[in-house]
């Protein structure tokens, strides 16, 4: 008899959903974590009494973890204390002029009138486009597999408006974009949220341009930090006899005649499961953990052509009094052609900007409970990347810190500089180091056309049997709803192809 079920390798969102969803179904589930605390990219850290979210800064498009959550017998509401963020966005022009956008969409294009008439009477038929695109990509591409062209057929017979969309994703978010709007300073403030996906809005598939709609379909913060999230998982997870691990490395997973057989850590034990769960990026599972000699030539080529992700650094600043901003998020505005430039001038060159720009997270304004008695944390998530030109980001990291805080101060936050009590810097180095992220890639490999759906590693390996996969490396890609909805889609193929 195997020691366990189930063996997930790694407590991140994906890992985490999976492994509790599997444990309400009577398997017996180990998670095997190489940190100190669950999460990943969606944890928290404590510092001076400041408490600082690793990297994810919310959450929206909801209903994958509402769905979750409904499995395991309770719901998200119950679980998790969620915050509503309005307004959703604030953006700042080079010139100084502030644009905030509350939470309702209606209000919105209200203030989008405001800058340019014709563009607000277009924001009524660009969320009618983006509201039934939301709808369908939530019955289908979320929550479904999309490893195969059979399982790509089935998300059509699931909803037939599936192929309505289809020429959509043969087009970038910024194509979508400038079907609807002109003004440059309202692309300002839609174009920046591609960069949730780790592209320019050239590069980003079409479909993502639904989010700066589904921003205003409900935009949240877990009260207590973004590790509630993965943590409410772990407890109701427990609640049916899910184990989880920590501080443990999984050094091999054991495959024998085509099958798992469980895994090896790094200090020689040897765990065994007839199913093995990884959560880690897809090409250090399938080159490092399992070995390319159990892949086939084709499947060898085929994991070595994923390219990484971009990656971010960010500055976790703890302050002394609230920052002269308006919103949770703001936003360093800029057109999507700046992005694009700025994508082939330094992220493809590793020339860092001495401009950067990128996103402001406040999360003192939705929950103060994060900091000392009016005090407040701030995130600055500036853009960046893992390669630098002539450099490396141990050299870097002091001068990027100074350089972001100048900038930020003057473009910004008046007085930023000031305010500061504690500041910490996450690199992509770091990432890599602390989380087990390739080049510090967040996403794990670039969300662009020919990396979605039956072009991303399947959720159910083709080449190991009793081998699945989580995280950002699968469908539907990087993100929080999206890694939990891979924590879904593998519980469920588990369950139908695996016997308890």
């Amino acid at each position: 008899m195997n020691d366990y079920d189930v063996i997930v390798i790694g407590a991140g969102l994906g890992g985490i959903s999976a492994g509790a969803l599997l444990a309400k179904q009577g398997r017996r589930v180990l998670v095997l974590e190489q940190s100190e605390r669950i999460g990943g990219c969606c944890s928290t850290f404590e510092k001076d009494g400041f408490h600082f979210d690793v990297g994810a800064s919310i959450v929206e498009i909801i209903q994958p973890i509402e769905q979750a959550f409904k499995l395991l017998g309770t719901t998200f509401q119950q679980e998790v204390d969620l915050i509503s963020c309005d307004p959703v966005m604030t953006f700042i022009y080079p010139d100084g002029q502030r644009v905030t956008y509350p939470l309702s969409a209606e209000a919105t294009g209200r203030v989008i009138s405001e800058i340019s008439p014709e563009d607000g009477r277009a924001w009524g038929d660009f969320c009618a486009f983006a509201q039934e695109l939301y709808e369908v990509t939530l019955n289908t591409f979320f929550i479904e597999p999309a490893s195969t062209m059979g399982e790509m057929i089935d998300l059509v017979r699931k909803d037939p408006r599936f192929l309505k969309f289809l020429p959509v994703f043969l087009t970038s978010y910024q194509d979508v974009l400038q079907r609807f709007f002109k003004d440059e300073r309202v692309l300002k403030t839609l174009g920046y949220q591609s960069l949730y996906f780790g592209l320019p809005p050239a590069l980003v598939p079409g479909p993502y341009a639904m989010v700066p709609y589904t921003e205003h379909a409900g935009v949240y913060y877990p009260r207590g930090g973004m590790i509630k999230i993965p943590e409410a998982f772990q407890r109701v997870g427990e609640q049916h006899g899910l184990q989880v691990r920590l501080k443990t490395t999984v050094e091999r997973v054991i495959v024998s005649e085509g099958r798992v057989r469980g895994v090896a850590l790094a200090d020689g034990t040897l765990i065994t499961a007839s199913v093995v769960v990884s959560n880690i990026n897809a090409r250090t599972l399938y080159q490092q953990l399992i070995g390319e000699q159990y892949l086939p030539p084709l499947a060898r080529r085929g994991i070595r052509s994923y390219a990484y992700s971009k990656s971010v650094p960010m500055i976790y600043l703890g302050l002394k009094s609230a920052p002269q901003l308006e919103a949770h998020h703001s936003v360093i505005a800029v057109s999507p052609e700046d992005v694009n430039q700025y994508w082939w001038n330094h992220v493809q060159t590793g020339r860092l900007s001495n401009e950067p720009f990128g996103l402001i997270c406040w999360p003192t304004h939705s929950d103060p409970g994060l900091a000392p008695k009016k005090k407040h944390v701030l995130n600055l998530i500036p853009e960046g990347f893992y390669h630098l030109a002539g450099t490396d980001w141990e050299v870097e990291k002091p001068r990027f810190i100074e350089r972001t805080l100048d900038v930020y101060s003057q473009k910004a936050i008046p007085g930023l500089k000031d305010q500061v009590q504690v500041v910490e810097c996450s690199t992509p180095l770091d990432f890599e180091r602390r989380l087990m992220l390739p080049e510090g890639a967040i996403y794990a490999f670039q969300q662009d056309v020919p990396a979605q759906a039956v072009f991303r590693p399947a959720a159910r390996s083709r080449v190991v049997q009793g081998l699945y996969l989580t995280g950002a490396s699968t469908h539907p890609g990087g993100g929080v709803p999206t890694t939990i909805a891979s924590g879904l889609i593998a519980s469920r193929l588990i369950d139908k192809y695996e016997q308890h």
